[in-house]
């Protein structure tokens, strides 16, 4: 086990506050690897105050300078690739070849992307007798999960950094540890103190500082919409900007004319990626009654191939929740037909991948985020009764859409009440803005449009 020391504040290492620590469990075998500092509000203070004097001359940083900074600050998390996804592996339990490919891969092409976007993007444009500006909100307060936790750090700083903010990150306290391999990749990219700055803490004690601190201009949050209800009042309630990213409980709609097997395949599989804690995952799949019988025989048969292939939960508490949420399903009247509620290994936070059929749009398994591998199978008549389902819920992440034709598969989701809406399978785009509509969120983050969310304007008339 390493003990590690400080928090990352005004471009260097420097003593924690306090004397309490936050041990850090790998959920694969329920050992403690390491510990970090529990920032207290004098610690988020600290690294405020950086920020904020920092400010200014990033601020006034050439865009090209800053597109500079964050081709270097790539490069540096390419060069710590391996070290990236070994490190996710044992603090998240992800498989390490996912932690390699997503983990790792998607944060270095998001970099790269805000690199770019720096160098080209018009800060300033003209209209009419007056000049436009866009100048960087100023600081910024970002509170990310452990689910994604380098990519969620990256896709909040990269275009705060592109905007000429200054960012004060509080990890997620399960996974903290690659947020300090990102702090030395900042530090060695020659990012200048205080643009930069990490503080380690619980939610509660260092997450709400960081929220409340009047020296911060926008607070961004990844996590559950029950906190971020909390973390927007605070800063709604100080008039400060807020970019929430929250829950999902997305609909995969398989209509008729699509390739069943397919579709159920490629649904089974999202579901399962990084064991089900995955904000965007499609965990409704909303079948035609008249196939219905064999998407379930498909669903269940392709669920078995994954018991071995996913990762645990990432700690007792969620591992507990999860489980929960099956033995709810099948009081509720759902049928299992894969998993169950009993853990398939006796060490390890582990919960089989599980697929219920005969689900009905009211129940809790059918409503509710449980952010395990679960997959619920509803069945609908009409496309009518297919998008009154796929709409049913407070969340409005994403979505999937299978048919026949695009064009009837295009048209279908255009009346989805959602952010994201994945066409026959469609490719993840780093470009692509993400966030979602009702109670999963409030901004859009990825590509131009998540540059914009750290801007405010300014016009000048002649």
């Amino acid at each position: 086990m390493k003990a590690y020391d400080g928090m990352y504040i005004d471009g260097a290492w420097r003593p924690a506050a306090g004397p309490d620590v936050i041990e850090v469990v790998n959920p694969a075998d329920e050992q403690v690897i390491a510990t970090v500092p529990a920032g207290t509000a004098e610690d988020v203070d600290a690294a405020v105050r950086a920020a904020r004097a920092a400010l200014p001359a990033w601020a006034a940083t050439p865009p090209a300078e800053r597109a500079a900074r964050l081709t270097a600050l790539r490069d540096q998390l390419v060069a710590r690739r391996e070290e990236i996804a070994e490190t996710v592996t044992a603090e998240l339990g992800a498989p390490l070849k996912l932690s390699q490919t997503v983990h790792a891969g998607v944060p270095i092409a998001v970099a790269g992307s805000y690199a770019e976007l720096a160098a080209t993007y018009a800060f300033e444009e003209k209209a009419g007798n007056s000049t436009i500006l866009h100048e960087p909100v100023g600081v910024v307060g970002a509170i990310t999960p452990w689910n994604y936790p380098l990519h969620q750090i990256v896709a909040k700083v990269a275009p705060a950094l592109a905007a000429g903010c200054t960012v004060v990150v509080k990890p997620a306290e399960d996974t903290p540890l690659v947020a300090r391999l990102f702090a030395e990749a900042v530090h060695e990219a020659g990012i200048p103190a205080g643009v930069f700055n990490l503080v380690t803490g619980l939610g509660p004690v260092a997450g709400q500082a960081l929220a409340e601190h009047p020296g911060v201009d926008l607070v961004s949050f990844t996590g559950s919409t029950a906190v971020g209800r909390r973390i927007g009042a605070i800063a709604t309630g100080m008039i400060k900007k807020v970019a929430l990213e929250l829950g999902g409980k997305s609909a995969n709609v398989i209509l008729p004319s699509a390739d069943l097997a397919r579709a159920v395949n490629v649904g089974v599989a999202n579901v399962m990626s990084n064991s089900g804690q995955t904000c965007s995952a499609w965990t409704r799949m909303l079948v035609h009654r008249d196939q219905y019988d064999e998407a379930v025989e498909l669903a269940a048969t392709a669920a078995e191939k994954y018991g071995d292939r996913i990762g645990p939960l990432v700690n007792a508490a969620q591992h507990q929740r999860v489980r929960g949420y099956i033995e709810k399903g099948v009081a509720e009247g759902a049928r299992l037909v894969a998993g169950g509620p009993d853990a398939p290994r006796e060490k390890g936070y582990f919960v089989s991948p599980t697929v219920f059929a005969d689900v009905t749009p009211g129940m809790t398994i059918a409503q509710e985020e449980i952010f395990g591998p679960v997959l619920s199978i509803l069945r609908y008549d009409d496309e009518d009764e297919a998008l009154r389902i796929a709409n049913g819920t407070i969340y409005g992440l994403a979505g999937a859409v299978w048919a026949g034709d695009e064009a009837e598969a295009v048209a279908f989701a255009r009346r989805m009440e959602t952010g994201q809406v994945d066409i026959n399978g469609g490719r993840f785009n780093p470009l692509a803005p993400f966030g979602g509509y009702k109670q999963s969120g409030v901004g859009r983050e990825l590509g131009l449009h998540g540059l914009t969310e750290y801007l405010q304007t300014k016009s000048l008339q002649f």
